[in-house]
């Protein structure tokens, strides 16, 4: 381990901060169990001091049954034993600071595992009782149906038997059932957790689901056919307030408001980022300095490779983070997404492509076995890939980084059944791929079993993952982990404090944006070479030959004689 790095108490940190996510199962074994862990994390600290990331965010490593990857949480305040111990986490938090790495953990407020002790003392105890009020328990119709036929977002009905009469609200599957945050014991426990994990040196929380857990269930619920066309106008900017049950109503603030007072006690302030699928407008409710103070930007996600597109979602983005007075938060790939390197590689990708538990069967042939489908080019994605994000890096505001995608992984579509773990997969009995396929183990070393990963990895790795292993892709300083790790190099030398852009000229063909008066980005989206501008030409996230910049790549620039 590198000399140590001391740890500003700015507590503005995290607005410009570059953040790794680790998706902890799938990051490195520590153990030869399989399973990535703590261990694993705390091994590759070095790698992730070189690749020069501000953060790391780990996805769910609570006790859990591992129904849903880790999501379905058993005790908040615990390491699973799959991934080591609490001694384990502070020692790799502290590790972590040690070389100027702050460490964020999920939070997972809107469901609890049904094997939670609270969940198993409300099945106990009946109806009426103090412990069925931590959660959403209600009767079932005369006819001994649900009490709605809402729909659960992996399928089936998201009201499910108690076994007594009664159903319990379960919106992301049986195994999770949401949480009642009406109910102040289930808001001060949560206060506990936090002050938990804070205690123990985490910098901050990624809210998952942030907008679900302010509900309103009258006694008559309406149907799925009213709360689904609800859904649809939510997506609108300008919608009406309260108009949907359980998402985005206004009380959710109140909770944030109230964790924000906890978060302030700690210096620096801890930091939060809401998991907001809403719309544009409603982003800087979740990121007010009052609440989480940040809120992520899925905008670029959602978007082809385009021109159009992408001013459109910066210019939204921007605005809408400078409304809340916080930081925009890009993001290309994450654990629920198709990695960005497959997802360009197709002629025209929508804003459904984006998340695979959308797609009913035949979905595997509709992305193809092995990325076969007539007008995919993985080469071209790639490229995309690594000029949308030189581009993205560039940008005012927080960058985070899904494991894997600084090695140019694509998704992986061609695993077996029987090794598909995911709860899409298993409720649509296949008929939805599910997300396991950017949930692939990485590849650390080409020449070892597993490349390096540990033992014999939960997914198997396909042999071509194999070409794209740390250990090679650090020996080539073309490769997709050289860029990034120039480029994040940069970019903290680069930064402005001032977190704006100006747009450079205007044509059909190029995106360009000034950072400060001497630094400049530029994204060709043409299948044509074009001229350079001037200045000295910092990275490129693809060859340019003879001073002009190639298609589909962007440019880093310099006017200071002195870079």
């Amino acid at each position: 381990m590198s000399a140590s790095v001391a740890l500003s108490n700015d507590p503005n940190w995290w607005r410009q901060a570059s953040v790794y996510q680790i998706y902890p199962r799938s990051f490195a074994d520590g153990n030869g169990d399989g399973i990535g862990d703590l261990r694993g994390i705390i091994s590759r600290i070095p790698y992730l001091q070189e690749l020069g990331v501000d953060a790391i965010w780990l996805s769910p490593f609570y006790t859990s049954p591992q129904k849903d990857a880790g999501y379905d949480v058993a005790d908040y305040r615990d390491v699973d034993p799959r991934f080591g111990t609490i001694v384990d986490f502070e020692e790799m938090v502290s590790k972590c600071r040690s070389v100027g790495i702050r460490t964020i953990v999920d939070l997972v407020p809107n469901h609890s595992s049904e094997e939670h002790p609270w969940f198993q003392q409300a099945l106990k105890a009946g109806r009426g009782s103090a412990e069925r009020a931590r959660y959403h328990f209600r009767d079932g119709l005369p006819d001994g149906s649900p009490p709605a036929d809402w729909d659960c977002s992996i399928g089936g009905c998201a009201w499910h038997p108690a076994g007594d009469g009664q159903y319990y609200f379960g919106l992301f599957g049986p195994f999770q059932p949401d949480l009642n945050w009406g109910n102040n014991e289930v808001r001060e426990d949560f206060i506990q957790t936090i002050r938990f994990w804070a205690d123990k040196g985490v910098a901050g929380f990624r809210v998952d689901v942030a907008p679900c857990l302010e509900k309103y269930l009258p006694e008559h619920l309406p149907s799925n056919e009213v709360i689904s066309a609800a859904a649809r106008r939510l997506r609108q900017n300008g919608c009406p307030p309260d108009i949907h049950p359980f998402t985005d109503r206004n009380g959710v603030f109140e909770i944030y408001k109230s964790w924000r007072k906890v978060f302030n006690e700690y210096d620096p302030p801890l930091m939060g980022v809401a998991e907001a699928w809403v719309a544009q407008d409603r982003i800087p409710l979740y990121a007010d300095a009052n609440g989480l103070g940040q809120s992520f930007s899925f905008d670029l996600l959602l978007r082809e490779f385009d021109r159009a597109q992408y001013k459109d979602a910066i210019e939204t983005s921007l605005k809408m983070a400078k409304l809340a007075g916080s930081s925009t938060t890009w993001v290309l790939s994450n654990h629920d997404m198709i990695r960005h390197a497959t997802r360009y590689g197709f002629p025209k990708v929508s804003g459904e492509w984006t998340n695979p538990t959308h797609f009913d069967e035949p979905c595997e042939e509709y992305l193809g076995s092995r990325g076969n489908m007539p007008g995919f080019d993985p080469v071209l994605g790639l490229k995309r890939a690594r000029a949308a994000s030189l581009f993205m890096l560039g940008l005012p505001g927080s960058a985070y980084i899904y494991q894997g995608e600084e090695l140019g992984l694509p998704e992986i579509v061609d695993i077996a059944p029987e090794h598909r773990q995911c709860p899409v997969f298993k409720q649509t009995k296949g008929k939805r791929l599910g997300r396991d396929g950017c949930r692939v183990p990485l590849p650390w070393v080409h020449s070892e079993p597993g490349f390096g990963f540990g033992g014999k990895p939960w997914i198997p790795q396909p042999d071509r993952m194999g070409t794209m292993s740390v250990d090679l892709e650090e020996k080539d300083p073309r490769s997709t982990l050289s860029l990034y790790r120039r480029a994040l190099t940069l970019r903290r030398e680069l930064q402005s404090p001032e977190e704006e852009l100006e747009w450079i000229g205007e044509n059909s063909r190029t995106l360009h944006y000034s950072r400060s008066e001497n630094w400049e980005v530029i994204v060709n989206f043409s299948e044509v070479e074009i001229d350079m501008p001037p200045g000295k030409v910092l990275i490129t996230s693809s060859d340019c030959p003879d001073g002009r910049l190639g298609p589909t790549t962007t440019a880093w620039l310099s006017k200071s004689a002195s870079s």
